[in-house]
């Protein structure tokens, strides 16, 4: 896999053991934000719902951030 990425196992390695950075943890608190509004919205709300009321509980994140964390941790509205 590294000779396909055109890196040293060493690096490969080194890159496995390292911190998450703070963005990604920053992402995961977002996305646990995320999944309670969503539980208590019965899973009815999409992106643009999700982020007025996590603004309403003094969450500050970008409509855009919510709807990429959502998407990337599988979280969708339930169409009727």
């Amino acid at each position: 896999m590294c000779r396909l990425y055109g890196v040293t196992r060493a690096g490969f390695y080194a890159w496995c053991s390292r911190e998450r950075s703070e963005r990604e943890r920053q992402n995961a608190q977002l996305a646990e934000r995320i999944r309670i509004v969503h539980r208590d919205s019965r899973g009815i709300y999409g992106s643009p719902r999700v982020y007025q009321a996590l603004r309403k509980r003094g969450c500050r994140a970008s409509e855009n951030r919510v709807a990429r964390v959502m998407r990337a941790h599988g979280i969708k509205a339930r169409v009727p």
